[in-house]
């Protein structure tokens, strides 16, 4: 593999704006959970449908660490990465990291109301121009 995969849940349409969000600014490639062959499913960690992942040649970044490192490959990522960096040598910064993670995966039924494109698993238009 060696582009990038940024692996989500296509059945959610706050994820999904994510998703279309790192397609158009990052150098990687979105994968939904229904779309996921054999060979990348084996990477994922059992428990994979709890949250995303991004999945390079050097590893899987799962939950919030899937975030951070996705946003650091888009054109955001020039201004975030010396922050960043910085952050991760705090102890408690991936605990946080990941307790915001959980927060906002936990409340993407709020978030999608703001953010939300029509998830390509159900075929559902969530997006403010669709009709639901």
């Amino acid at each position: 593999m060696s582009d990038p995969r940024f692996v989500y849940d296509d059945d959610c349409g706050f994820c999904t704006w994510w998703a279309e969000f790192f397609a158009t600014r990052a150098d990687l490639t979105v994968v939904g959970f229904s779309e996921l062959d054999a060979a990348l499913r084996e990477r994922l960690p059992e428990d994979y449908e709890t949250c995303s992942h991004l999945v390079t040649d050097g590893g899987v970044h799962s939950c919030g660490a899937s975030i951070e490192r996705a946003l650091l490959r888009t054109d955001l990522g020039v201004v975030a990465r010396p922050i960043v960096e910085r952050l991760r040598r705090l102890g408690r910064y991936s605990d946080v990291r990941e307790w915001g993670y959980r927060r906002g995966a936990n409340n993407r039924d709020v978030w999608g109301r703001l953010l939300s494109e029509s998830p390509p698993a159900t075929g559902t238009d969530t997006s403010e121009s669709g009709d639901s």
